[in-house]
């Protein structure tokens, strides 16, 4: 538990990733959840089975091919741990996160992209919000990327003009 020390995950305590061909066909969801905790709403938000978790206190699983990416599981994390990601046809990458900062993404928007770390690792461009409903507070973005910063990109800033 190394990473409760860090503050952030580094790659051997991530789960393994989704393939290139399963990013390749629809939206996925990848949860960055190790904390053995008593929390279960993505699991019982899964109306697919793609989330497994054998008691309360087990991180979640996702079963890659059984997730339609639906983004029910993303909705209801508390932990800000689960990430939509797909690789477009066009070979782009899409990262879907929570954003929880006023103002409010909008789509068009140009960000900055963060590792785990808090590192800048790049740009992005917003391509679809889904605003927060009453009393939430936090949205849906979805940020198009390089594909090759999918796996790495979990925060984002607006970029001041």
């Amino acid at each position: 538990m190394k990473y409760l020390e860090r503050g952030y995950l580094i790659r051997e305590e991530l789960p393994p990733f989704p393939s290139e061909e399963r990013l390749r066909k629809r939206p996925v969801a990848y949860i960055e959840c190790p904390q053995p905790i008593p929390c279960s709403p993505c699991y019982e938000s899964c109306q697919y089975g793609a989330i497994k978790m054998q008691n309360i206190n087990d991180p979640p699983v996702v079963d890659y091919e059984k997730c339609t990416g639906c983004m029910k599981c993303i909705r209801v994390c508390p932990g800000l741990a689960i990430f939509m990601l797909r690789i477009r046809e066009d070979g782009m990458g899409e990262v879907t996160l929570q954003y929880e900062f006023l103002p409010w993404l909008k789509k068009g928007d140009k960000v900055k992209l963060y590792n785990r770390k808090g590192e800048e690792i790049g740009e992005g461009v917003v391509n679809w919000v889904l605003p927060p409903e009453m009393n939430e507070k936090m949205s849906l973005v979805r940020v198009e990327m390089p594909a090759n910063l999918i796996f790495e990109a979990r925060a984002v800033r607006p970029v001041r003009e």
